[in-house]
């Protein structure tokens, strides 16, 4: 029972360290502002206090589908069509494939599967709002939504009460993705 507090614990740092990290990125990104610096202390400190306070975690660790994480890579494929090829842009193209995935339950309102997809669909929308210079192309983004499938595969009780948890995972596995590449050409 001990251990599994330490790797929850474990966890729990590493996504914070992840997610300052990232916060670091956009503050290098505008050192010129200090408003910004004290903007992202705060948000960091908030962040912080909410995986310290907040019931993130169900006592019985549960796993999400694989029928229902199968949809990740498809909702990354459609919102980065429509944000390159329509040129939509990454917000636009999101939206739209969010929008689509949110009409699918209205399919078969008995069904007990179809509820499910929209948030598969939408974290894997997140994925395809990657920036051209990050993503080369449609198999780099298979990839990204195949490692964003995973992780939310293994995070359904995980997380929970956190907002963002759709586009942190996304945001991992493009991560995941790039430092592969990086490492590997």
């Amino acid at each position: 029972m001990q251990a599994r507090h330490k790797f929850r614990t474990a966890s729990i740092c590493l996504l914070f360290v992840i997610q300052a990290l990232f916060l670091l990125a956009i503050f290098v990104e505008n050192r010129s502002s200090y408003l910004i610096l004290a903007f992202i202390g705060l948000l960091s400190l908030l962040i912080l206090y909410s995986y310290l306070r907040s019931p993130i975690h169900h006592h019985k660790h549960e796993y999400e589908s694989i029928r229902i994480a199968v949809w990740v890579p498809v909702g990354a494929i459609i919102s980065y069509y429509f944000n390159h090829t329509f040129g939509l842009g990454p917000v636009l193209g999101a939206a739209l494939t969010g929008t689509l995935g949110s009409f699918i339950p209205n399919i078969y309102k008995d069904s007990t599967y179809l509820p499910h997809l929209p948030a598969a669909i939408y974290c894997g929308a997140f994925v395809g709002m990657s920036n051209a210079q990050v993503a080369h192309g449609f198999s780099f983004v298979l990839a990204a939504s195949v490692f964003t499938a995973i992780f939310l595969i293994v995070s359904k009780s995980l997380l929970n009460g956190v907002g963002g948890k759709l586009g942190t995972l996304a945001f991992l596995g493009v991560s995941l993705t790039y430092l592969l590449l990086y490492l590997f050409k």
